[in-house]
């Protein structure tokens, strides 16, 4: 009977990705033979190296800076109550309202050379000329922390609320102090949801492509911007498909890593 009720959602996942990414895998094999070559250009050239690498320090950037934003904010969810914990929420999940599209845009409003962030720097003297803040690694960096912060402060809020407050009370009363509390109590019990929040930011944060693409530059192109520029301008389908191939194949490597380091039910905020 499981198995019934769950077909529906097994043909979606094979249709709508097995198959395309299986399609699209198999033509970076076959030009026209069985061949490696389009991999071996990934490795190889270092040109398309530091893309992967870029990729991957970018990712860890936002990841950090959300861990960073994102866990106060989080806390404080758990200690509010009524309008202000309603208000709190909504702010947290008002970027799922608007597209990814819209909030690099809003970026980019602030961002460019008379934008309001450079009017603000000139009218309190800290610049005597407007700052090259838009299409920078510095822009993609924010933008990306602002878009997925939702996803990092919504699980560790999860590991939070299901720590006891009986848990902090028992270390006061046993002499720690509230910082010594925390970071021997609430901050180890917390580390399932920062792990589960970190996993969400970086794997969807390799994948990236409107906020790059809009706010970088080419010298700071990542992997989903080359994949576009391979398929759109290039029109080499073969590399753009092993360059998918090589960031499909990471991804799965850091999910499995993560799988076995942890349990799934932790992962997910579970108190078991």
């Amino acid at each position: 009977m499981t198995m019934v009720l769950l077909a529906p959602f097994f043909a979606i996942i094979l249709f709508a990705f097995i198959y395309p990414i299986g399609n699209l895998l198999s033509i970076s094999f076959l030009e026209p033979s069985p061949t490696l070559d389009n991999y071996a250009r990934v490795v190889t050239n270092p040109i398309y190296a530091l893309v992967l690498a870029r990729t991957a320090w970018i990712s860890l950037l936002v990841t950090v800076l959300a861990v960073v934003l994102g866990f106060p904010v989080a806390y404080f969810m758990t200690r509010v109550n009524g309008a202000v914990a309603a208000l709190v929420a909504a702010c947290v999940l008002l970027p799922f309202w608007s597209s990814v599209l819209v909030r690099t845009a809003a970026w980019a409003v602030l961002l460019q050379r008379e934008g309001v962030i450079n009017t603000i720097l000139l009218w309190l003297g800290v610049t005597s000329e407007p700052l090259r803040l838009l299409y920078t690694q510095g822009a993609v960096v924010i933008a990306m922390t602002h878009v997925l912060l939702p996803f990092m402060i919504l699980p560790i809020y999860g590991a939070l609320r299901n720590i006891p407050d009986d848990y902090m009370r028992a270390a006061s009363v046993l002499g720690a102090g509230r910082f010594r509390a925390f970071a021997e109590v609430m901050l180890p019990l917390s580390l399932p949801g920062v792990w589960s929040g970190s996993i969400l930011v970086f794997l969807t944060a390799l994948g990236f492509f409107v906020t790059p693409a809009l706010l970088g530059s080419p010298q700071e192109m990542m992997i989903a911007t080359l994949v576009s520029q391979q398929v759109r301008e290039v029109l080499d389908w073969p590399f753009a498909a092993a360059l998918v191939g090589v960031l499909t194949l990471f991804v799965t490597l850091i999910a499995m890593i993560f799988s076995k380091a942890i349990r799934f039910e932790r992962l997910m905020g579970s108190s078991a």
